[in-house]
């Protein structure tokens, strides 16, 4: 099987000579092509019955690599399971326009975080309207960047919690259908993004340069402003969970889900990557999509984040400092399902759950469990 490991290993060399590296590039892709190779070291198990011994070489653990997502995945849901309340969520996306999609490409770090305050923002102000719900929920936000072509779509999936706490301190749920009107989110998320949008500029925080180097000129800038009040946002909630388990099942999909994942790649051939890739607006068809290996790799690195940059923040009752006091208390209120039911694993239990029970089961013998040599150490563990 064809992946992204082997499509860099063997075409960046050739890549680069036309397509110089941003750092945070260069750090992905380093990680990518190392992942699981000597470069990164490795490890030595024995079986504690027949001595049999296996070397396994480390994994890089970085967020923009397929081979590492799945173990981080299973611990940040586990961290998570203890902060679902009882009641309904819901999946709301707020998106940018194409409009300023050449901005945000050059302005990553900037936008992006522009795009969490402002849509965190409007989420906030609604709620705390009497004519929706009137009380502050709990939401979480991740951003993505990418649609399924890889193409650049920039846009924030935010998981929303039913209905919220009061000022009183009294938990107040919505109806079944989201408490705010997609149209009001997309145009209080408008002008919440665009002024703070207008802030950056004013204080020479947006860079522009190639295709939109006439935006660094006001009057071309403002015009660009005036254009985008007059044009609509996009943004849409989907329906309710059947549950708090079905939450917490949903939530690793989106929260350590990168542009394009190994099993979607069907081939490469003559120059060029196939991929599978879900056609949304022809209900949602898997077809193969092929570009030339160069184009490949360009849109795969478009979604690399700036270097540090949090793409997974929390608000309102379920926000860092709000976890050991809103969030204790809404969950008393909604009679949240029993701690019991979510016990929260340890690394190595969640370890054995990921690998079916067979992390540690000796290859040689098939009966006995391999231990590492020296102490166990996840932290350079190759799950």
């Amino acid at each position: 099987m064809t992946t992204i490991q082997d499509i860099f290993s063997q075409n960046i060399k050739n890549y680069i000579k036309k397509h110089p590296l941003s750092y945070a590039e260069m750090k992905a892709v380093k990680n990518i092509i190392e992942c699981r190779t000597e470069v990164k070291g490795r490890h030595i198990d024995v079986c504690e019955e027949c001595e049999f011994e296996r070397g396994l070489f480390n994994s890089c653990k970085d967020r923009n690599c397929p081979q590492c997502q799945t173990f981080k995945k299973e611990v940040w849901i586990n961290d998570r399971k203890s902060e679902v309340i009882g009641t309904r969520y819901f999946h709301v996306v707020i998106t940018l326009p194409k409009e300023l999609a050449v901005i945000a490409m050059q302005n990553q770090e900037v936008i992006y975080d522009i795009m969490f305050k402002a849509s965190a923002e409007t989420v906030k102000t609604l709620s705390g309207d009497k004519k929706f719900i009137g009380a502050l929920p709990g939401f979480m936000s991740v951003l993505h960047t990418w649609g399924q072509t890889m193409d650049f779509h920039p846009h924030i999936h935010m998981i929303v919690t039913g209905g919220g706490l009061t000022t009183a301190g009294k938990w107040r749920e919505s109806g079944k259908d989201f408490f705010i009107p997609v149209k009001v989110i997309s145009k209080v998320f408008r002008g919440k993004f665009m002024d703070s949008l207008k802030k950056a500029y004013k204080n020479n925080r947006l860079n522009f340069y190639g295709s939109i180097a006439h935006l660094a000129d006001n009057s071309n800038f403002q015009s660009l402003v005036n254009d985008l009040f007059n044009i609509s946002w996009y943004s849409y909630a989907k329906k309710p969970f059947d549950g708090p388990e079905a939450v917490i099942d949903y939530l690793g999909r989106y929260t350590h889900r990168i542009a394009i994942s190994n099993n979607r790649i069907v081939k490469i051939e003559d120059g060029k990557v196939f991929f599978k890739w879900k056609d949304y607006k022809n209900d949602s068809e898997v077809k193969v999509m092929s570009l030339d290996v160069f184009e490949f790799m360009r849109r795969f690195l478009l979604h690399v984040l700036p270097v540090g940059f949090v793409k997974i923040r929390y608000y309102g009752i379920i926000s860092n400092r709000n976890k050991k006091t809103k969030l204790v208390l809404c969950k008393k209120l909604t009679r949240a399902l029993n701690a019991s039911t979510y016990t929260k694993l340890t690394k190595l239990e969640l370890l054995m759950k990921v690998t079916n029970g067979n992390a540690f089961l000796c290859p040689n013998c098939g009966e006995h469990t391999m231990k590492r040599k020296g102490d166990w150490n996840l932290k350079t563990d190759s799950a």
